[in-house]
């Protein structure tokens, strides 16, 4: 079966490479699919990685992760509070349309929309305002001190081609609907994208029209989700794929060895973590009734200390891992070794905990998890299984692609689930205000679907999106991390390496937030 899976991969990666003899095709493989074409619908790492190409924001990063300016030439601060960016001149939408501050404004509106995930790109932003057609000024509620890097997410579709194609509306991925933007797409970065097959393909074109000149040759781009790791590696090792940035971690090893492939490592700023239902008064999916375990900090300190992380990093990530103890990885502002020590495992001191709870016998409930999205995501849970066994906790685990596993926890339909974060902002605020915050219709824990509420870290939260002394700021932000440690409001498990495989031809830069770029590559 998995032969015939693989060549199958490859046949389909082959009859799609066959290009003009002037095209250089970027073949590039991971196990994830993208979950939708809306740029302000789902904010989901692989989905933003293949939008990228297409809708840009007002700034973005350089190859080394410095702001600069991208749909915005420049920025002045009028007043702390007002911020006027003057907008390129001369940008064509991939329709040919002009890119205006009439787009500007239209998106803004777009991305508020509730039934997205996306809000928190323009946090702290009350109003954008046109002065003229290349001027607009953002309104903030109160001084941003990251505000440069979270609107690089803040993508900007044609507003004429939203309106003519009835697609004004962000969709609602969550109630599965479809809108016109799902499938379709009018940015104006440097790749086309031209069309999308679920679970099979993405593919684009180099768009000629781009205002930017690139180093890259590569003309044309296939993304092929492939689940399997062995078909992954397969597909890699034949020649059917270019770049693979899903390596499964037992074969990192052996690719090494192939003088045809190069390795780049680097690591992620992606923590992968256990999230427990701590709103609900009855616990869905458990046969504790009438109550909530999980409401009991006693539950939660158990359930981590019967984790053995350095096991799943010796025996499932094969080293590719950080145990962790706070939920953003080095490289992310906020992170300090001393407050990042994962605590051993104690299974001893677990069921004591337990037994204080009122569970001296343990309990069940259902675990839900993703077995294509993160790096050896549904055997952590399987281990994760066996670890929660030895101090009593059964579980069912319910392990499903991540369009499905997604729907259910956004949907409030788990009792505990995995999920990895990565930091796009490259500060901490992103995952505090994202997962912790307590929840509104707004940005202010727009992931947390898990239900935390803790009244002191929402004013810890809500003081550091507008406190511009860094010192200030930063002591906000360990305190803040610290605490949701220390309340084990998330069980942090690792935060993951990211080695990448290509053909010795292929010339790349690594991306630690996993976002490969195509106008940073070239192949041979």
């Amino acid at each position: 079966m998995i032969l015939k899976a693989a060549l199958t991969a490859a046949a389909l990666l082959a009859g799609l490479a066959l290009t003009p003899a002037q095209a250089v095709t970027l073949r590039w493989a991971a196990q994830n699919d993208i979950l939708t074409l809306d740029p302000h619908a789902q904010n989901h790492a692989t989905t933003n990685a293949i939008l990228m190409h297409s809708y840009e924001g007002l700034t973005r990063y350089s190859a080394n992760y410095t702001v600069e300016p991208s749909l915005a030439t420049k920025w002045t601060y009028i007043t702390p509070t007002q911020v006027r960016f003057e907008l390129r001149k001369g940008v064509k939408f991939h329709d040919g349309s002009p890119f205006t501050a009439d787009d500007v404004v239209f998106n803004f509106a777009r991305i508020r929309q509730p039934q997205g995930t996306i809000q928190i790109y323009v946090t702290g932003i009350n109003e954008i305002k046109k002065i003229d057609d290349y001027t607009v000024d953002l309104i903030l509620s109160a001084p941003q001190p990251i505000l440069l890097r979270n609107i690089i997410d803040f993508r900007m579709m044609s507003k004429s081609w939203a309106e003519k194609n009835k697609t004004t509306d962000t969709q609602n991925y969550k109630a599965k609907e479809e809108n016109y933007a799902a499938r379709n797409v009018n940015g104006t970065g440097p790749y086309q994208i031209t069309g999308w097959v679920p679970d099979q393909r993405v593919t684009m074109k180099v768009n000629p029209a781009w205002w930017d000149k690139t180093t890259s040759n590569v003309t044309e781009v296939v993304y092929t989700p492939i689940k399997s790791d062995p078909t992954r590696v397969a597909a890699l090792l034949a020649g059917d794929v270019d770049l693979l940035t899903d390596l499964p971690t037992q074969d990192v090893a052996k690719l090494r060895q192939d003088s045809k492939i190069k390795i780049v490592d680097g690591p992620e700023v992606r923590t992968i973590f256990i999230a427990l239902d701590q709103g609900s008064d009855e616990l869905k999916y458990s046969d504790v009734k009438g109550k909530n375990p999980f409401k009991d900090k006693r539950v939660r300190e158990a359930l981590s200390l019967a984790v053995d992380r350095e096991a799943i990093k010796r025996n499932i990530m094969r080293g590719l891992a950080i145990p962790a103890a706070i939920m953003v990885a080095p490289g992310v502002n906020g992170n300090t070794p001393d407050i990042d020590v994962a605590a051993k495992p104690d299974p001893e001191r677990a069921k004591k905990l337990l037994a204080e709870a009122g569970y001296p016998n343990g309990f069940e409930f259902q675990l839900n998890c993703p077995n294509n999205r993160y790096v050896n995501d549904e055997e952590i849970c399987q281990a994760l299984l066996a670890m929660w066994a030895r101090v009593g906790i059964k579980n069912k685990l319910v392990a499903e692609p991540m369009a499905q596993h997604s729907l259910k926890f956004q949907n409030f339909d788990a009792s505990a689930y995995m999920l990895g974060w990565g930091v796009a902002t490259y500060d901490a605020q992103y995952t505090l205000q994202s997962l912790i915050r307590t929840k509104t219709s707004g940005a202010d824990g727009n992931f947390n679907f898990n239900k935390i509420s803790d009244a002191k870290l929402d004013v810890l939260i809500d003081a550091m999106k507008t406190e511009t002394d860094v010192t200030k700021r930063n002591a906000m932000i360990r305190e803040a991390l610290i605490r949701t440690r220390d309340e084990y409001l998330l069980l942090p498990l690792h935060h993951q390496m990211r080695p990448w495989a290509m053909k010795s031809g292929v010339t790349t830069v690594h991306r630690s937030d996993d976002r490969p770029e195509a106008r940073f590559t070239s192949v041979k």
